[in-house]
């Protein structure tokens, strides 16, 4: 086993102090991405000085605009609600290895199929926004599966192949809402039959935020229960670490891409639907509105741990929140969140070149049982 010993002239105190390298990378796990983040926001706070603008004064516009008052917390919190989700479809698939950035399209195909599964669905209540969870979760399956299948069968890049879907379901769903499912009734904005009243997802109590930002944390908790402590999680980590090797072990890795590559997407599809019963009302334009791809900054931050992707969706949710205070205050674009965004996505990427270097393995030794 390797273990971290104390260093000659350590205090007694420390003497016999013992850190197993397992238990090095959770600490440098959880090193990695705070220090992204802090360079991102360095780098950020720097651009923003160059163009005349004070960086302090932008975080404490940041930090009051998505977590001062309970009023930004509650926004936040309901912006983070489909990140927790479409993070998930990037996650899950990641732990095989897989690098799947088409939850977008999950998303808003799973939105648009359980929009119209609302439209039959008046009156069933309770039943009826189960069924639509269904519906949505099943065809945001169904469409990142897709990719996995790809992989699995043809060898074709999952990364590709993914994004490419992605745009394909917009089309798709673009062509639906203003075409075969478009509502008559919906002139200036496009968008399928509204769903009844009863199917609509209402706030949890106490607080202005749906129900769909506690069901995003239920999703993470599950997956990092099925992740690290099932043996059908922890088959798709050794064959994450090497598939070749997990094949000749008897690992069903075929099945496991599928598995993972479906639920993520199952994940993102959900998202959708919970968009649309809790926010929209129908499938329509605003449904695009980029959760896929955010989810990617926030998995790649959370460095794919289902259980970081919580205070990660919560991050990024407070800074799209205090967008308008931003450019209310300072007069900044209100794209400038997204350019922040931007450059902590950046970061997070470059902190994974100090993966295993961030602590010295000069401090670990090799001992015997």
């Amino acid at each position: 086993m390797t273990v971290l010993s104390s260093l000659p002239g350590d205090a007694p105190a420390a003497r016999g102090f013992r850190l197993t390298e397992a238990s090095l990378r959770r600490i440098e796990g959880f090193l990695l991405p705070v220090l992204a983040i802090l360079a991102g926001m360095a780098l950020f706070g720097l651009f923003i000085a160059l163009v005349g603008k004070s960086p302090a004064e932008l975080y404490g516009l940041v930090w009051r605009g998505g977590f001062g008052t309970a009023f930004s917390l509650e926004n936040t919190m309901q912006r983070a609600a489909p990140l927790l989700l479409t993070a998930l479809c990037v996650a899950l698939p990641a732990q095989l290895g897989l690098v799947v950035i088409g939850g977008e399209g999950a998303f808003v195909l799973g939105g648009l199929a359980s929009a119209w599964a609302g439209a039959h669905l008046a009156g069933f209540g309770g039943a009826g926004i189960l069924l639509m969870a269904l519906v949505g979760a099943g065809m945001g399956a169904l469409w990142i599966g897709i990719a996995g299948a790809l992989r699995h069968f043809r060898g074709v890049n999952e990364t590709i192949s993914s994004l490419l879907l992605a745009y394909l379901a917009i089309a798709l769903f673009n062509h639906a809402v203003e075409g075969p499912l478009r509502d008559p009734a919906s002139l200036n904005k496009p968008s399928t039959v509204p769903i009844s009243a009863d199917l609509k997802i209402g706030a949890i109590p106490g607080l202005d935020v749906h129900w769909g930002f506690l069901v995003g944390c239920l999703a993470c908790v599950l997956a990092a229960f099925v992740v690290g402590r099932t043996t059908f999680g922890f088959a798709a980590r050794i064959a994450g670490g090497n598939a070749r090797a997990a094949a000749v072990q008897g690992l069903p890795v075929g099945r496991l891409v599928l598995a993972f590559s479906a639920a993520g997407g199952a994940a993102a599809g959900l998202a959708g639907m919970i968009d649309v019963a809790a926010v929209q009302g129908s499938a329509n334009a605003s449904l695009v509105a980029g959760y896929g791809y955010t989810g990617i900054l926030v998995a790649f931050l959370a460095r794919q741990n289902p259980l970081a992707i919580i205070p990660m969706a919560i991050l990024i949710g407070g800074i799209e929140a205090s967008g308008g205070l931003v450019q209310r205050r300072m007069e900044l674009p209100d794209a400038t969140v997204l350019v922040l965004q931007g450059m902590l996505f950046v970061a997070i990427l470059v902190s994974e070149t100090l993966n295993g270097r961030l602590l010295p393995r000069s401090l670990l030794k090799e001992t015997t049982p």
